[in-house]
């Protein structure tokens, strides 16, 4: 086994790009957004909170965008009986809730995208938009 692999890393500028198309969704759904995205290590890479949306929001987005890059899949899917542990495990900086998708190129987490402030429903589809601006990236449709 090798010592160490080749890997993608997620630029600022693919950051913002994501970032500007998941904008570009929540305006046209009407429903402003706080959007986060980090690297594959969660680390904070660009954020914006759009002007109507909740205050609160800007942890949740963070946190789904963490909990979506430590555990490589979509939040939400997590069976209601394991979220109570995750949160305490995590000391609350993990959630359960829609709205964080890993970002996924050539099979390796680049980092992630959390969405909230609207429905689950409306945070996924606005996270899609997101990973839709990245050319290679995994859809999650």
């Amino acid at each position: 086994m090798p010592d160490y692999t080749p890997h993608f890393k997620l630029t600022h500028e693919g950051a913002m790009r994501m970032i500007a198309a998941g904008m570009a969704k929540a305006r046209e759904m009407g429903q402003d957004q706080c959007i986060t995205v980090v690297d594959a290590g969660g680390h904070l890479v660009a954020f914006v909170r759009m002007d109507g949306a909740r205050v609160l929001s800007i942890e949740t987005s963070r946190k789904k965008a963490m909990t979506a890059a430590s555990n490589r899949v979509p939040t939400g899917g997590i069976a209601a009986a394991n979220e109570l542990k995750l949160a305490i495990a995590s000391e609350g900086r993990m959630t359960n809730l829609m709205g964080g998708l890993p970002v996924i190129v050539e099979g390796c987490v680049i980092g992630a995208v959390g969405v909230g402030s609207g429905t689950g429903e409306q945070d996924l589809e606005v996270a899609r938009a997101a990973i839709a601006a990245l050319p290679g990236a995994k859809r999650f449709d």
